[in-house]
C-alpha cells in the first residue's frame, strides 16, 4: 500500500520505517527540515534501536522517503497515518493543537482532489481521549474535505503499543492490534497495514479503541507504583521485596492473570479490607508514605458509592436489592459491599426488601446472625423470601448477584429499573432499554 505518516518522531518514525520494510511505500511527513533530511539521507532522527539500520535499508530501497509538502504525501498515498505528539497542557488536560492542525490539512489536501484513486483512509496514531476522533477531528476534516466520513473518506483509530528502546521489535511483535473503525472498510484498510504480523487483531468501534491506550498506561504506571510501595515497606519491615515480588509472579491463576480485572462491583469480604488496612498502617508506623495502597479502599468506598447516587437519580422510593454476601457461593457477611449499600439506603429512607439465595434468617448461624444483628439491625424485617417479592416491592432493584433464579425472573423494559452491579449476561441487549442502568458500563 501507500501510506503517508505525518510526524516523524519515536512513534511516526519506528511506523514509517516498520511498514516500509514490510513493502509499503511510505512518505514520511514533518514540519521540522531537519528530521525530513535526516530520514532522506537515510538517517535516524530519534535515538532507538534497530532504527538506524533499518532507516538506511529502506530510504536505500526507496521504499521510504520524506518530505514537508502534506499534499505531495496525502495526495500519492492511499492511507495517511497520523503520528503526531498530544503532550500535556499546564493543566494536565489534553493537548490537540497538532492533531487539528494536521486534520485540517489532510482534509485541504484531499479536497483539491488528483490524488490515488478509490477512497483515501485517515488513521489516528496518536494517543488520544474517547471522543477526541468523532466529536473533534471527524468534523474538522468533513469541514476541510466538503465531504462525510464512512463514505467519502475512511477513518480509524489505531493505537501504538511500542516502549521506547525496543521499539522495533515490539512493532514486528506486538501484544495484540487495535483497529477502530468508523466502518468495516476503514478497518480493512488498517487491517492490510499489518497483515503477516503475530497477535490478535480487535477490531473495535473507535471510543473503546482510544480508552485501550489509555487503559494499558494507566495500568502500566499503577503496577510499577504498587510495585515501588511494597517494596518501600518491605524494605522498611526487614524484608526482601524482591524474594516476596517472585513468588507474587508465580501465582498466574490469581495475580497475573484476568482475575479481578473485569469493572464490577465493590470488593469486601474478611480478607482484602482487612489486610490492606493492616498493611498501611504498618507503612504509617514505618514512616513509609503509600499513597497508592492507601487510596485503595476509599477508591473502593467511592464506587459503592457510585451505586447509591444511581438510585438516588431515579428519584424512586421503593428499592429491591438481590443479593447480600459478600461474593457468589457464599452467605459470609462480613464487610460485604452489598450490606454496605443495603445500609446506606436504608439510612437514607428508602423502602427496602432483601433477597439472597444464600442467606436467610432460618440459616443464618452464629457470627452471620451476629453480624446482622450488630451492622443491619433491622435487617430481618427486610429480608424477602423469594425473588417475585422483591419484583413487586421494587420501583428500582439493584442486582448485586448472578443467581439463576434471580436471573430468569429479571424483566425487561422500564419498570422496574434495573440497576446492574454485576454486568447481567445480557447486559448489552438491556444498555438500549430505557429501564436499565449499568455501574459502571
Amino acid at each position: 500500500m501507500k501510506v503517508s505518516v505525518f510526524g516523524l518522531g519515536y512513534v511516526g518514525c519506528v511506523s514509517a520505517a516498520c511498514l516500509a520494510s514490510m513493502g509499503h511505500e511510505v512518505i514520511g511527513v514533518d514540519v521540522n527540515q531537519v528530521k525530513v533530511d535526516l530520514v532522506n539521507d537515510g538517517k535516524a532522527p530519534v535515538v532507538e534501536e534497530r532504527i538506524g539500520e533499518l532507516i538506511a535499508d529502506v530510504v536505500r530501497t526507496g521504499a521510504l522517503r520524506a518530505t514537508g509538502d502534506v499534499r505531495e504525501a496525502v495526495l500519492g498515498s492511499e492511507v495517511s497515518l497520523v503520528c503526531v505528539g498530544t503532550p500535556s497542557e499546564p493543566n494536565g488536560s489534553l493537548c490537540t493543537t497538532y492533531l487539528e492542525r494536521v486534520t485540517e490539512q489532510i482534509g485541504a489536501a484531499l479536497a483539491e482532489g488528483g490524488g490515488q484513486e478509490g477512497r483515501h483512509t485517515v488513521v489516528f496514531r496518536s494517543t488520544m481521549l474517547p471522543g477526541t476522533c468523532l466529536n473533534l477531528l471527524v468534523p474538522i476534516l468533513e469541514k476541510y474535505l466538503g465531504g462525510t466520513a464512512g463514505a467519502d473518506i475512511g477513518i480509524a483509530v489505531n493505537p501504538e503499543f511500542l516502549r521506547e528502546g525496543t521499539s522495533v521489535r515490539d512493532f514486528f511483535d506486538p501484544p495484540k492490534t487495535v483497529i477502530g473503525e468508523l466502518d468495516p472498510a476503514s478497518g480493512d484498510a488498517v487491517a492490510a497495514l499489518y497483515a503477516g504480523l503475530p497477535g490478535e487483531v480487535f477490531r473495535v468501534p473507535i471510543p473503546t479503541a482510544e480508552a485501550i491506550k489509555y487503559a494499558d498506561n494507566a495500568f502500566h504506571g499503577l503496577k510499577i507504583g504498587f510495585a515501588n510501595e511494597l517494596g518501600a515497606v518491605c524494605q522498611a519491615l526487614g524484608v526482601d521485596s524482591h524474594q516476596v515480588m517472585d513468588v507474587f509472579l508465580a501465582d498466574r491463576k490469581l495475580n497475573i492473570s484476568p482475575a479481578y480485572l473485569r469493572p464490577g462491583f465493590a470488593f469486601g469480604g474478611s480478607c482484602l479490607p482487612k489486610d490492606l488496612r493492616s498493611l498501611v498502617h504498618a507503612a504509617h508506623r514505618a514512616d513509609v508514605s503509600v499513597p497508592i495502597l492507601a487510596h485503595v479502599l476509599p477508591s473502593n468506598s467511592d464506587h459503592l458509592q457510585r451505586a447509591v447516587e444511581l438510585v438516588e437519580r431515579t428519584g424512586k422510593r421503593r428499592v429491591g436489592l438481590f443479593g447480600l454476601s459478600f461474593k457468589p457461593g457464599t452467605d459470609d457477611l462480613r464487610e460485604s459491599p452489598l450490606v454496605e449499600l443495603a445500609e446506606r439506603l436504608f439510612g437514607k429512607g428508602y423502602d427496602l426488601k432483601i433477597y439472597d439465595a444464600n442467606v436467610s434468617l432460618s440459616r443464618l448461624l452464629g457470627a452471620n446472625r451476629e453480624y446482622i444483628e450488630t451492622r443491619l439491625p433491622h435487617l430481618a424485617q427486610l429480608l424477602a423470601e423469594s425473588v417475585e417479592e422483591v419484583l413487586e416491592h421494587g420501583e428500582v432493584c439493584l442486582v448485586g448477584t448472578r443467581d439463576p433464579a434471580v436471573l430468569s425472573a429479571l424483566p425487561h423494559g422500564d419498570a422496574p429499573v434495573i440497576v446492574d452491579l454485576v454486568r447481567l449476561p445480557d447486559a448489552e441487549a438491556r444498555r438500549a432499554e430505557p429501564g436499565y442502568l449499568g455501574l459502571a458500563w
